[in-house]
């Protein structure tokens, strides 16, 4: 098996299980011409979050790594009237996009985009006591995981979703002699959570068009 298999299998499930959906193939070009890195989340994959947001019942969703918006459309969607996104997004240049891409999608009135780094804008949130997610999607720089796991927490209540994406890195995770620092990051995330007295965790590794990779899933007891 290779990747033009894993991709191949990702495009069936795809054309069989998802309806078509011009809007975001926009937003993914959008996202293309704008020359943004090619990190967003698979259709499939963002379909699992939907429905993961729905079997939660999810009215208020943290997101941690905005890009362009299109994970963020994804969560946006499940949402039930008056639900919320917060999306957290450092770079003020993918931020202005994924607000244009919220837009076209027709889900600006349930997203909020906040720029700036991530764990300044939760510290804050914490300061302002704002009220707890019911599911978190933690997709940003890895070197920093230990430290969104740790303030998400601080913005959970029991039975709020954590979930952490690309946390398989190419098989490094399980590499003890690694000295790559977002490899470091999803370790030291992985042991958090096993060792956290309020979580009960797993993780999944993964294959399809985006590659080799995976994802956490942890329950706030």
């Amino acid at each position: 098996m290779n990747q033009e298999n894993w991709t191949a299998v990702d495009a069936y499930f795809t054309d069989t299980l998802l309806d078509p959906d011009p809007v975001l193939d926009e937003v993914l070009a959008r996202c293309e011409r704008a020359g943004l890195p090619a990190i967003n989340v698979a259709p499939n994959q963002g379909k699992l979050l939907y429905l993961l947001a729905c079997m939660k019942g999810a009215r208020r969703i943290l997101e941690i790594g905005t890009l362009g918006g299109y994970s963020t459309i994804w969560l946006a969607r499940a949402l039930p009237e008056g639900g919320m996104v917060v999306s957290l997004e450092r770079d003020e240049r993918y931020a202005a996009l994924a607000e244009k891409n919220v837009e076209l999608a027709g889900q600006a009135g349930r997203v909020e985009i906040r720029c700036g780094l991530a764990v300044e804008t939760l510290e804050r949130m914490i300061g302002d006591d704002e009220a707890p997610f019911d599911l978190v999607f933690i997709d940003a720089d890895k070197e920093n995981n230990p430290r969104y796991l740790e303030l998400s927490l601080a913005l959970s209540r029991p039975g709020t979703v954590i979930i952490g994406d690309n946390v398989v890195r190419r098989g490094q995770v399980a590499d003890a002699a690694t000295k790559d620092p977002d490899v470091q990051g999803v370790q030291r995330f992985c042991e958090m959570m096993a060792d956290h007295t309020r979580l009960t965790a797993t993780a999944i590794q993964t294959v399809g068009s985006k590659g080799w990779d995976g994802f956490s899933l942890a329950l706030v007891a």
